[in-house]
């Protein structure tokens, strides 16, 4: 399971739930390339730890605004699937507040905040220092992500992969 991002052309979007699945069916290889240019990017199954970071609460009560739109936020279009979860839309508008939030955020206030929820799961305080460098890579290439995204003056598509 994964969630992933995606930078798309405003004026290539459609309003078309088989045109977002369509966004998602790429191989591999070409998904990796478009996340080395940072046109795309794919969290793993701690997505919604990811969240916690940025939201510092469960991300269904959180406040709206650019932090909250980071990992899970977004305009819902449903699946042609009914059982799969929706396609999650920003705007262009959307992203270049979520890259200015990016850009404005300190990662070491963000672990402070978020540290003891996010050290939860994994038990041992030992872990710590390995758990706090995954989120701050992970933190470094969202920030990327949305950066280059807000750049180019892109909207993102994000949705839940099984």
């Amino acid at each position: 399971m994964c969630f992933h991002l995606r930078a798309v052309p405003p004026s290539a979007l459609r309003n078309s739930p088989t045109w977002f699945q369509r966004l998602f069916e790429d191989d591999w290889d070409t998904v990796r390339e478009r996340i080395g240019r940072h046109r795309e990017e794919v969290l793993d199954r701690r997505y919604g730890e990811v969240e916690l970071l940025y939201s510092g609460i469960p991300p269904n009560h959180a406040p709206g605004g650019p932090r909250t739109h980071v990992v899970l936020g977004g305009r819902p279009v449903l699946h042609p699937d009914p059982p799969l979860q929706p396609f999650l839309v920003l705007t262009a508008a959307q992203v270049s507040g979520v890259a200015e939030y990016l850009k404005a955020a300190d990662f070491d206030d963000l672990w402070r905040h978020a540290r003891g929820r996010l050290l939860r799961p994994y038990g041992a305080t030992d872990a710590e220092p390995e758990v706090r460098g995954l989120f701050a890579a992970t933190h470094r290439d969202l920030s990327a992500f949305y950066t280059q995204t807000a750049r180019y003056g892109d909207a993102v598509v994000k949705w839940l992969m099984a």
